[in-house]
């Protein structure tokens, strides 16, 4: 049978997280309540009582009570129930986690699910869900659900939210209680048993990339392809620190160009560094690196209404990358595959970066370009990384086919 497990402040929450336990029982689930609650007494009685979250979070509960401070307190009891659910896990207790909350409520339960693998399902109700949640989700598979009232008392409006909630829980768990824990555990063990390497895509860059996940598909890999958007820059570079990837085709940077110009999509100034440091064979290209992503129209920066500015979708402007901004990119770009510990190689698309910068296209400008070409070949000169110069274009489908085989001869030996 499957386990449920609700991870929540019972002090605060815990007559709408009786609701859930009784709901989640008549469909049919074990649940298991682990209170992380601090301040006042708890409404209903939970199976891992907060005394013991707080032991596991490295602390006495009756001095945190004592002690009055709130923000510590959060803290503490964060890392409690993230040991908690560990541990449930590992024993074979848990085969999904549902959670309530406001801010406080919010940042315990989804520090908690953070620990749980890929693929364990992570369903947080949250009134914070509209907004970003990047902070809460980090690089793993949490569900976000909006709660759109605040999370006080049931009622006509949370009730069918809290209800979809349990039944989306349910579904998600009994899927995962029936299939073999090797299997359920997510996408990292390889389908087949194959050897993983992960791709660095956006939608300008999706010819290239395509092309390469074909031909490392030939070659016997199964390939993660990450889209550029913050967060899955983000998560490739945690997945990659953590040994998880045979080889990496990062062949989309955009990412490093709105680090640069404060563009929406950043992923902060760890981006590129993860499979270097690892020692992972790494095959880089600078898909995208010709423009700056922004939000809506209205939102793109006064600095830049001179420049070549193109709506890409009502959520999303891009705004094409100067002279100098590229080649302090092909600087930074250098400077960090300079660092790389394991076989790197960078492979320049001499005829653009990406759909919008081929020939022809509203992005195309040579000069630009070969501003960034030449910080590279200046930054490099003398180190280890190869340096590969292909007069195409990054979407020509040979381009990616090539960059997969040089990744597959590094990844050979």
């Amino acid at each position: 049978m499957a386990t449920v497990v609700l991870v929540g402040t019972l002090d605060t929450k815990g007559l709408e997280y009786g609701w859930l336990r009784e709901r989640l029982l008549r469909r049919g689930v074990d649940v298991t309540v682990v209170d992380a609650g601090v301040i006042g007494d708890p409404r209903i009685a939970a199976d891992v009582p907060r005394a013991e979250v707080a032991r596991a979070g490295g602390a006495d509960l009756e001095r945190l009570r004592r002690d009055g401070d709130r923000g510590a307190a959060v803290t503490v009891m964060a890392r409690g129930a993230a040991e908690t659910v560990r541990r449930l896990h590992g024993e074979g207790r848990l085969h999904g986690v549902l959670a309530l909350g406001g801010s406080g409520g919010t940042s315990i339960a989804t520090r908690a699910m953070r620990e749980l693998p890929l693929g364990v399902p992570k369903l947080m109700v949250s009134s914070m869900a509209s907004g970003d949640v990047s902070a809460y989700v980090g690089s793993t598979d949490i569900t976000m659900m909006y709660s759109v009232v605040d999370i006080a008392g049931v009622n006509r409006v949370s009730a069918p939210i809290l209800a979809n909630a349990v039944d989306a829980v349910v579904g998600m768990a009994q899927g995962f209680a029936a299939t073999s824990r090797a299997d359920a555990a997510g996408p990292l063990g390889g389908a087949g048993g194959r050897p993983l390497v992960a791709a660095s895509m956006a939608g300008v860059t999706t010819g290239c990339v395509d092309a390469a996940r074909e031909r490392m598909t030939e070659h016997g890999y199964e390939v993660l392809v990450f889209h550029t958007s913050g967060a899955g820059g983000r998560t490739l570079e945690t997945l990659a620190g953590e040994g998880q990837f045979a080889g990496v085709l990062d062949l989309t940077l955009s990412e490093l160009a709105d680090d640069l110009c404060g563009g929406l999509l950043t992923a902060g100034p760890g981006r590129l560094t993860a499979a270097g440091s690892r020692g992972v064979p790494q095959v880089v290209s600078l898909g995208a690196l010709d423009m700056v992503k922004f939000g809506p129209a209205d939102t793109v920066p006064d600095r830049m209404s001179e420049r070549r500015i193109r709506v890409h979708n009502p959520s999303v402007t891009v705004v094409r990358t100067t002279p100098g901004e590229c080649a302090e990119l092909g600087r930074r770009v250098a400077a960090k595959l300079r660092a790389a510990t394991g076989p790197t190689a960078l492979v320049l698309p001499l005829r653009g970066l990406s759909t919008l910068g081929a020939p022809g296209g509203p992005y195309h400008d040579p000069a630009a370009d070969e501003a960034l070409f030449t910080a590279l070949r200046e930054g490099l000169r003398g180190s280890a990384v190869e340096l590969v110069e292909t007069d195409t274009h990054i979407n020509d489908p040979a381009f990616g086919r090539a960059a997969a085989d040089l990744l597959h001869r590094m990844i050979s030996g």
